[in-house]
Formats: structure tokens, C-alpha cells, sequence
């Protein structure tokens, strides 16, 4: 243990951690990460969270470091990092995939994998002695994270290892995606010099040649807004990871264009705001929202990241589209390099100056005479309902925690701040919870590119964590396939007393995002003869993990939900700040039929099936 004046290289690490507004390092302990873990300890105020498995670590840092960029100063340069550290192959292989997740959804974390001793890998060299966890390729684990990092670095030089650390941060600022540090052990109790000043991202230099090109393509946007007319903007997931959120409203306020957003983007500003016209998922849309958005006169796109899964190859880049995002703007079939979103947004707004669109898409859409409701203020109130049928449906679910959200979880004030933040793991829940109408900036978590399935249970930890002294519980969403992936990661919750809420949906344990996917047919009763076997899991009680993870000491709620009724008393009791429910987490098994599924994807049996 070093002393006050005695630095190491493990204490540089912690401390920089520190710096970085960190408070909780997650992850899954072993030898080669003891000496670090206990110099963090004894030296800074960052915490220790172990988690039963590398993967829920690696969520939880994605979902701390998401739920901190959002509540962070916007001009803060350490804002929405997050660290996770494992032991060397066996841990840092499991972690692989959450840190490949972080690099494809651009989410700043640090992963630490503490490996074999300098000396261990000079008996290797010489006489081919393997301790634990070794590879006879000395590079395996650094290899396999360059391929999900913007800076990947082996730490075996205590001389070097401050300015490794350094620049690895750095780069991480910078780029807001993963750096990898693998620290040997014999590194950490190391001595070495003291951090030196503080650590900020590398902006990009704006240069004349940038102004040249932002201008041709700014006034190629107003040249085609002004040939289609009635825009619509689609704001995007860079919107969120660049903090632009107040440029976004400056933008749709001067002009008075209404804004549909992504689902990655869902709830950059508040959806109660009178321009929001719905969450625009291509193909997987509500028909009404699709038919709405393609209606409109030309699409402006900020920000907005496509994906097979959720466009399904609708186009989104023709004459009538400006898209702005990955570090270029495409304008019809024009593309300009080279032009990022923070110039382009109030660049545009001030081309526009004095001209503004106003125009309710939905009475639009409804007057070229689609079936779509007469406006958009009726859309958005017909997500939410307090009437509903006897049984739960995926559809009459999500409208019934709509209406709690906007009504009994506010007080009755649907612009109130919730109490929650929203967690939505992949497939149908992605699907059902993308239509919730959220009240607060940022009030929205999901994986909507890498889609790893569990993520949602794993992230709750790091949301609950990131937002404990905000009181933002996590209301988690989750299919009963991906829920069994990972489970485990409710003991961390109940260990760490937070309060989480997961919702498990449980389609009489099915797979059925796989098998729509490949055979939507199955759906339409009677139509298909393909096969499921492969997406059948083995039935649980969900419910009574609760016991399993709960304690006397430390309690956990479990529910089964087969009907409204049921699911409404539960909502009532979680609206009620003095029910004891509320102080520890609450497991609710919500039971649907195999053969239901989200409307959003009546698409997929309209395309493939015949009437």
C-alpha cells in the first residue's frame, strides 16, 4: 500500500479513474486484479462493484457511463465515462462482447484487464511455462481488442505506463468509444511519477477548408428543403452522444418543423414536447407513424444511425432526404465529407432565418387521405390508455404503462419529472417500449444497433448506480429468452440496495423475435408449417427468483401478471411512495400468449403472408 507521497502505477490508474467523475468500477475480481482493487480502495473514492459475470459488468459501465453523459454538464470534458475491470483471458473473453456493444453504440468506457506478471511471460518465453489464464500467443487478448477500441495498450513498463494511461483516456475522451488497458500484476505496486494536470478530449480543428465545404453543403439542404417543402427532421443517436440536444431544439423551434426521433435517440429532449410527433423505426414503425413520416415533403435527418433491423433496407438517403451523421451530410444524391453535426445543425438553422414550416404531419397525412389519425396530438394520446382488455397483450401492455407513466407515476402531472428511467432490452420489448411517451430528457435507455440480448438487466445496475441520488429507478423491460441469458445480475441490485423494476415478458417461454424473423407466417395462425423447436426455451417462474436472490435482510418483490387487473394493482403500488415495495427491487412476470406480438412488426406478416 503506498503511502501519501509514494505513487504507483495502480494508484495513477484509480486516481485518474477518480478524476474522471468514476465512482463505481465494475467487473469480476481475480488474483491478478487483487492488488489493484485494493490500492483503488485505500486511495480514492471510487467503489468496487462485482457482478456475477463479466457481460453484466460490461452493461452496467455501458449504462453508468450513458445515464452520466446525459445528466453531465454539456462542456464537461470527462462527462459519461465509465471503467470495468476483469482477469486476464477467462474474464477479459467474456467481457468481449458488452465493450464490442459500447464501440458500435459509440459509449466511452474503460475496460481493465489485469494480467500475468512480467516474470511469468519471461518463464514463458524461455522454457514455455503456462500459468492460469495464459495463451501461447502473448498478444490474444490485445489483439482481439483492437478490433472494438479506439486505443488499446499492454501496460509491462512502470516508465511508461503513466503516459500509456494518458493517452488510452485521452483517446477515449476524444473518439467517445472503448479504450483497452491490460495491466501485468508486478505493474501495480510499481512506482512511478504522479498524474499532472487534467485530462480532456482533442477536439477536431474547424479549418477554412471546413467552412468551404459547410457552406455548399448548408446551402444545398435549403436549396432541396425549399424544392420539397413540408420537412420533417428525424433526430438520431448522435444528437444524444454529442450532447446536442440544445441544438436541436434551437433548430425545430426557429423553424417550427416537427421532429420524429430514432429509437437509439428516443427521448433526447422531453416527448412532451408540443413539435414531437412520434418515434420514426422505418418498416418497424406503427403503420401510422411510418405511413406519417414517408408522407412528408422532404426528411431531414440529424445525427441518425440505420440498421438492418430497424429500417429492415428502407431507404433513407433519396432526392428528398438530407442525412447528417458518421461525420458527413448526404443531400439527395450530393454528399459533402467532412461535416460534422455540431457546425451543420445551427448552420442550417441560421440558412433558414425567418423562414419557418409549420405543419401538423398526421392532419397532412390524413388530408392526402391515409388512414392515420386527424392529428398528432391524437396519435400520441391513442400510445396511452387506461381502457383495456381482460387478458395482457404485448400492445395493451405498453398502452397501460404508457398511462401510468404520463399519469399515476407523475401525480397525476404528465410533465412532472418521472421517477423513472425506462430500460429496454432487444426484440419485442424494443419493439412494445419504443412507443412509451417519456417526459424527461434522456429518460430512455436501449441498444439499438448491437442488440445484445440481456443487455437491459446488466445495464440497470449502472443506471440505478449513475442516477441514485436523482431517485431514477430503472423500469426495465425484458423477454423472458433474454432475461435467462444473464439473471444472475439481480443479486448485484439487491447487494447494492437499489431499486430497480424489470418486467419480465414471458410469451410462454418462446423466442419470438427469432421466429418472426424467419418465418412471420407462424404468426397467422394456421399458415406456416416451419419449424420452432429451436426457439423454444425451457419454461420458468420467473417470480420466484425473488426468493432466490432476496433475503431477510436484503428483500426482493416477486410478481406473476396474467391480467389487467393484476398488472394494474401492481402500477398502483409502485405510484405510492410509502408502499415498502418501493425499497428494494421488483421482479413482475408479465404472461402473454406465444403467438402475440408487437404491432409494429404486423409489417413483416403483411409483406410474407398471404391473406
Amino acid at each position: 500500500m503506498s503511502t501519501d507521497d509514494e505513487w504507483t502505477v495502480g494508484r495513477y490508474l484509480a486516481t485518474r479513474l477518480e478524476q474522471l467523475g468514476i465512482r463505481h468500477l465494475f467487473g469480476v475480481p481475480g488474483d491478478f486484479l487483487g492488488p489493484f482493487l485494493t490500492i483503488m480502495q485505500n486511495t480514492t473514492a471510487v467503489r468496487w462493484v462485482g457482478t456475477p459475470t463479466e457481460m453484466g459488468a460490461g452493461y452496467a459501465a455501458d449504462g453508468y457511463a450513458r445515464v452520466r453523459a446525459a445528466d453531465a454538464a454539456a462542456d464537461d470534458p470527462a462527462r459519461g465515462v465509465a471503467a470495468v475491470a476483469v482477469t486476464y483471458s477467462v474474464g477479459a473473453f467474456s467481457l468481449l462482447n458488452t465493450v464490442g456493444g459500447a464501440y458500435v453504440e459509440d459509449v466511452p468506457l474503460i475496460a481493465i484487464n489485469a494480467g500475468p506478471s512480467y516474470e511469468q511471460w519471461l518463464n514463458f518465453q524461455a522454457v514455455g511455462l503456462l500459468t492460469s489464464h495464459m495463451s501461447p500467443r502473448r498478444e490474444s487478448n490485445l489483439d482481439v481488442y483492437r478490433q472494438v477500441t479506439v486505443d488499446a495498450q499492454v501496460l509491462s513498463n512502470p516508465g511508461l505506463a503513466p503516459s500509456q494511461i494518458d493517452s488510452a483516456i485521452t483517446a477515449c475522451l476524444t473518439e467517445r468509444k472503448p479504450v483497452y488497458l491490460e495491466v501485468m500484476e508486478d505493474v501495480w505496486e510499481a512506482p512511478c511519477e504522479p498524474p499532472k494536470g487534467e485530462l480532456r478530449a482533442h477536439e477536431r480543428p474547424f479549418t477554412a477548408r471546413n467552412q468551404e465545404i459547410l457552406n455548399r453543403a448548408v446551402a444545398a439542404a435549403v436549396e432541396l428543403i425549399r424544392k420539397f417543402g413540408t420537412p420533417i427532421v428525424w433526430a438520431g443517436e448522435e444528437l444524444v452522444r454529442q450532447r446536442l440536444e440544445g441544438e436541436l431544439l434551437e433548430f425545430v423551434e426557429a423553424t417550427r418543423i416537427q421532429f420524429c426521433t430514432t429509437v437509439g435517440a428516443k427521448s433526447v429532449v422531453s416527448e412532451r414536447h408540443p413539435l414531437f410527433a412520434g418515434v420514426y423505426n422505418g418498416k418497424a414503425s406503427l403503420k401510422e407513424i411510418r405511413a406519417t413520416f414517408k408522407n412528408a415533403g422532404c426528411r431531414i435527418g440529424l445525427g441518425t444511425w440505420s440498421t438492418s433491423k430497424n429500417l429492415n433496407g428502407e431507404q433513407n438517403i433519396g432526392d428528398d432526404w438530407i442525412v447528417a451523421a458518421r461525420g458527413g451530410l448526404s443531400v439527395g444524391a450530393k454528399y459533402f465529407p467532412d461535416v460534422q453535426l455540431r457546425q451543420f445543425v445551427p448552420a442550417l438553422k441560421d440558412a433558414l432565418e425567418g423562414q419557418t414550416f409549420p405543419a401538423d404531419h398526421f392532419a397532412l397525412a390524413r388530408a392526402a387521405g391515409l388512414d392515420v389519425p386527424a392529428t398528432t396530438s391524437a396519435f400520441l394520446d391513442s400510445l396511452s390508455s387506461d381502457e383495456h382488455p381482460t387478458e395482457l397483450t404485448y400492445d395493451s401492455f405498453f398502452k397501460h404503462v404508457n398511462f401510468f407513466l404520463e399519469n399515476r407515476a407523475t401525480g397525476g402531472d404528465p410533465d412532472a419529472p418521472s421517477p423513472f428511467t425506462v430500460v429496454s432490452d432487444a426484440a419485442f420489448a424494443l419493439l412494445g417500449s419504443m412507443n412509451l411517451r417519456i417526459n424527461d430528457r434522456s429518460g430512455y435507455l436501449a441498444q439499438n444497433s448491437w442488440l445484445s440480448i440481456g443487455y437491459s438487466v446488466g445495464a440497470a445496475t449502472g443506471v440505478a448506480l449513475g442516477r441514485q441520488q436523482a431517485m431514477k429507478r430503472p423500469l426495465v423491460f425484458v423477454g423472458d429468452g433474454s432475461f435467462q441469458e444473464i439473471c444472475q445480475e439481480l443479486s448485484t441490485q439487491v447487494r447494492q440496495h437499489l431499486a430497480p423494476v424489470f418486467f419480465v415478458l414471458d410469451n410462454e417461454g418462446f423466442y419470438g423475435i427469432e421466429q418472426m424473423l424467419v418465418d412471420p407466417c407462424y404468426f397467422k395462425g394456421g399458415q406456416s408449417d416451419g419449424a420452432d423447436f429451436y426457439n423454444v426455451l425451457h419454461p420458468w417462474r420467473y417470480e420466484k427468483l425473488a426468493e432466490v436472490f432476496g433475503s431477510e435482510k436484503d428483500r426482493m418483490h416477486g410478481f406473476e401478471l396474467s391480467t389487467h387487473d393484476e398488472l394494474d394493482s401492481l402500477l398502483g403500488s409502485l405510484a405510492d411512495p410509502g408502499n415498502d415495495l418501493n425499497h428494494s427491487p421488483v421482479l413482475a412476470r408479465v404472461r402473454l400468449n406465444r403467438h402475440d406480438y408487437p404491432s409494429a412488426l404486423q409489417y413483416k406478416i403483411d409483406e410474407n403472408c398471404p391473406s
